[in-house]
């Protein structure tokens, strides 16, 4: 189970928060486990804050992590609880989100 904090490094996650460490925190729900980011992360953020990739390719099941950062590549389709899939690079997390990163659980793309 994630920390109670947003704020503390954890040594497996490709990215440490630097800075803007007093934004409120936001609760989700990754790959069923309760996690936390940061408001005003996008969904990307909040997922690579947690762990060492962002997805599994769907039909390679390599570790992802995200390509342009710009939303062109396709490289960062996550599915959320209710079947929508979306890019996990141009989209705010959003409070209670419930998201699924593992590839052989989702269809591609939207």
């Amino acid at each position: 189970m994630p920390s109670s904090s947003a704020h503390e490094v954890r040594a497996e996650a490709l990215l440490q928060r630097l800075k803007a460490l007093d934004r409120p925190v936001v609760q989700f729900t990754l790959d069923g486990q309760p996690a936390r980011a940061l408001l005003g992360d996008t969904v990307m953020t909040a997922i690579l804050t947690q762990g060492a990739q962002l997805r599994t390719h769907e039909f390679s099941q390599l570790p992802r992590a995200g390509f342009c950062l710009m939303g062109a590549c396709q490289d960062c389709w996550v599915r959320l609880a209710d079947g929508r899939s979306i890019r996990a690079c141009q989209s705010l997390l959003e409070p209670g989100m419930v998201i699924c990163t593992n590839g052989a659980q989702r269809r591609p793309g939207p």
